[in-house]
């Protein structure tokens, strides 16, 4: 007879209920961290793999980017596992258990979700964004005061075009938002308007600000565009080092010093690898 404490380790492969295989996990999450378990995983803390999670996440982003379908549906266990891993470390110091997470979640997708689980009418997916970012105002009258900004729980270490895209995000569904393509394509021109003049008075952290506000509106035009503007510039910054990389072997297939060229010369390989690229 099984013990109730421990997983079904034997049966894995057979088990095609969600709910048992978690509760497998949660086991296997408890046996590690028990004094038999593993001397690694009970060392660990919320800090010590915080960064887990954020790379675990990227990795399952890549593989969707790359259609590695089958890749992806181990990357989102190694998401899952550190939801686990962070709910036992949160559970040993008394702070909360995973049934905590499970039920803050399930509610939180009740109640933001009133025309599924309760009465509300909307029409279109637009009103449903409206009345998401009304319901997340209530919620946040009830926390404490400086978490009431409707940017609040956007997390800061997310990558800054994803940062800036949602912050443009949220405040166009309450209306504050270019209403044409025009508008945005003339506030980049007068906002690298703006950074000219600051570079010709040679102040620095103008520049900088004057960039930032360039890089804001580039991310504007392009969620109006509904381009990732995150995946734009990593498929130009891996453009760039195929057309680099072919540079410097046809500079070396052809005898020639690519370091020491002139700068037109290289301007000429550019076009080179453009074109055979």
């Amino acid at each position: 007879m099984q013990k109730k404490s421990e997983f079904d380790k034997e049966n894995i492969e057979h088990i095609s209920d969600p709910g048992r295989l978690f509760l497998n996990l949660v086991k296997i999450m408890d046996k590690l961290r028990s004094e038999n378990g593993c001397m690694w995983d009970r060392e660990q803390t919320h800090e010590s793999i915080k960064r887990n999670l954020v790379e675990e996440a990227y990795e399952a982003v890549e593989t969707i980017e790359e259609n590695k379908y089958q890749e992806l549906s181990e990357e989102l266990g190694d998401i899952i596992l550190q939801v686990v891993f962070h709910s036992k470390i949160a559970a040993d110091s008394g702070q909360f258990d995973i049934c905590d997470v499970l039920r803050k979640i399930i509610k939180k997708l009740i109640r933001r979700h009133p025309h599924v689980f309760d009465s509300k009418v909307v029409n279109n997916s637009q009103e449903i964004l409206v009345n998401w970012e009304e319901i997340k105002k209530q919620e946040r009258k009830v926390k404490e005061k400086k978490n009431r900004s409707m940017f609040s729980e956007i997390p800061k270490i997310i990558p800054s075009l994803h940062y800036a895209y949602e912050i443009q995000n949220r405040a166009s569904r309450l209306g504050f938002d270019w209403d044409s393509l025009n508008g945005v394509i003339m506030k980049i021109k007068e906002e690298i308007e703006e950074m000219y003049s600051e570079y010709k008075n040679g102040d620095t952290k103008k520049i900088g600000e004057e960039v930032g506000d360039i890089l804001f509106s580039i991310v504007n035009l392009s969620r109006h565009l509904n381009i990732d503007s995150e995946k734009s510039l990593k498929n130009a910054c891996k453009r760039f080092i195929e057309r680099f990389d072919f540079m410097e072997k046809y500079a070396e297939e052809h005898g020639l010093d690519f370091k020491s060229m002139p700068l037109d010369k290289k301007d000429e390989l550019w076009e080179i690898a453009k074109k055979n690229l």
